[in-house]
């Protein structure tokens, strides 16, 4: 057990320190843009990847935004539990993401889809649905980087092949990405 923990940590280590720094910048500048600008950011994911999203959001509503006049308008697509269940029963699941979209996205919002594989179908329709009203989508994604490599404005693609190892770093790019919003946020005051 003690070679397995070692090798894993090792291995996520050297992963990370191939972190794609320039997207993850970019990343950054997507959600200061869309907070100075006064636009809805919005969340989606599944499973870990969704627990990330609400992670994200809450860190972005309560860590970023009180005390601060600019605050970010962040929404979890995945925390609407009935809203989700109900779309999925008496249609399909993968208009989940999609339709929350069409009651409260517009033009110039940001979507924030984040999936291991890159190929989730909720996710890729809610990035398809995000293009036809003009909103900026971003991704944080794994592997090839799937078909959100070529669907969003941008896609941070985790070094690994691994679905918890993907997971790992999206939540430590989560951590870094709110870490660096506070620094630009706190040297503006």
């Amino acid at each position: 057990m003690h070679n397995f923990i070692e090798d894993y940590i090792e291995s996520q280590a050297r992963a990370i320190l191939k972190s794609p720094y320039a997207d993850i910048e970019e990343f950054c500048n997507m959600l200061m843009d869309a907070r100075n600008a006064g636009k809805r950011i919005f969340f989606a994911g599944n499973g870990g990847s969704a627990a990330t999203a609400s992670h994200f959001t809450n860190d972005l509503v309560k860590g970023l935004s009180p005390g601060n006049v600019k605050r970010f308008k962040a929404f979890s697509l995945v925390d609407q539990v009935p809203v989700i269940t109900a779309l999925a029963n008496d249609y399909d699941y993968s208009v989940i993401f999609s339709e929350q979209l069409k009651n409260y996205a517009q033009k110039d919002d940001l979507l924030v889809v984040i999936s291991g594989s890159g190929n989730s179908p909720n996710v890729v329709k809610a990035c398809e649905y995000a293009a036809e009203v003009g909103m900026k989508t971003a991704a944080l994604t794994g592997r090839d980087g799937g078909k959100l490599k070529t669907l969003c404005d941008l896609a941070v693609i985790a070094p690994h092949d691994g679905m918890e190892q993907i997971e790992d770093i999206h939540m430590l790019w989560e951590h870094c990405t709110i870490c660096a919003l506070r620094n630009i946020i706190d040297s503006e005051v």
